[in-house]
Formats: structure tokens, sequence, C-alpha cells
């Protein structure tokens, strides 16, 4: 049985994280081709350590969070570590924002569609958020063609730490059963 947290793709598992990913998430986070863009930049092992407590109890007071995504394993166990995605509540204060990023090995492959889709989906349809918002700079095309792949739209510009950001949302009607 799938817990009702955890998302499958065609060619990806989604699990929120947990304590067993910390190391996957120190080398993620610490490689500068995937980090030096990212709000807050390369994070230290301390600083990902306070993240990772940061994340699992934002799935335990909201029903979402981030995860982990991984390959999808042909036989028992985990499939090989893809990258992080998931949503998480902006510092800034612009909304529940959608975040993904990928090892370096894994992109250009189509997964961070796949992935950052599903997040958008569970955070619309299952956790029931009728605006979610992501931001990339300007200048990261490959970022933006995933944002606009999954239906998000540009919203906004804005300067952050002397970078020109692009702000896009997808909002959805959500029905309450």
């Amino acid at each position: 049985m799938i817990p009702f947290r955890t998302v499958q793709t065609a060619r990806l598992v989604l699990t929120p994280v947990s304590g067993a990913d910390l190391p996957d998430l120190i080398r993620l986070k610490a490689d500068p081709r995937v980090f030096a863009i990212m709000l807050g930049g390369v994070r230290s092992a301390a600083r990902t350590m306070e993240e990772l407590a940061e994340d699992i109890a934002c799935w335990g007071a909201n029903g979402w969070g981030m995860w982990t995504i991984r390959a999808r394993a042909s036989g028992q166990g985990r499939g090989a570590f893809v990258g992080l995605t998931g949503l998480m509540a902006r510092p800034d204060g612009r909304g529940t924002a959608l975040r993904f990023a990928l090892r370096p090995e894994a992109q250009g492959r189509g997964l961070a569609s796949e992935a950052a889709g599903a997040a958008l989906r569970y955070g619309h349809d299952r956790a029931r958020l009728p605006r979610i918002v992501a931001v990339a700079r300007a200048s990261n095309f490959a970022s933006r063609m995933v944002l606009g792949g999954i239906g998000m739209v540009e919203a906004g510009h804005f300067v952050q730490g002397g970078h020109s950001m692009v702000l896009y949302e997808s909002n959805r009607k959500v029905f309450q059963s």
C-alpha cells in the first residue's frame, strides 16, 4: 500500500523527506551546480540538517512539504536519488511555493517537469491549495521552461539579491468536500 503522501509518476517516486535522506540531501545542497542559484545558496551540512527538520515539521503541520525524488526501483528497496521537489511557505510572504532541484546527472531528461508537475497537482488536488507560486531567476531558462511547461504562468518580476526574478503562479479553484 502506498502512503497518501507518497506520489508515483511513470519514472519517479516522490516520498516525504525523512532522516534517512540526509546524506543525499547534504550532497545535493552542497553542490554549487545545483544550489548556487537557489534562494539561500549552497548549504552547509548543519544548515541542511536544520532544513530537513523544518521540512519534516511542515509535513506534520500542513499535510504537504518537500519530497525526495527517486527513480522507480525495479525490485524491492529504494531507487536512485534524483533530487528534491515540493511545497514550502516562501520566507518573503509571496505564498506557498513549488520548489525543485535535481542532481546534475538527472537534468535534461524531463524529470524536473515530471516531479514538479506531480508536486503541483498534489498541492492543488490533495492539499487543496488554491494558489501556488514559484520563483526563478530570469536567466534560468531551464527552470522557467519547467514552470511554464507544467502550466504555471508568469505573474510578476522583482529583484532579489541583485538578480532579476520571475514570479510564476498556478491558480486552481479548489472544491471543498
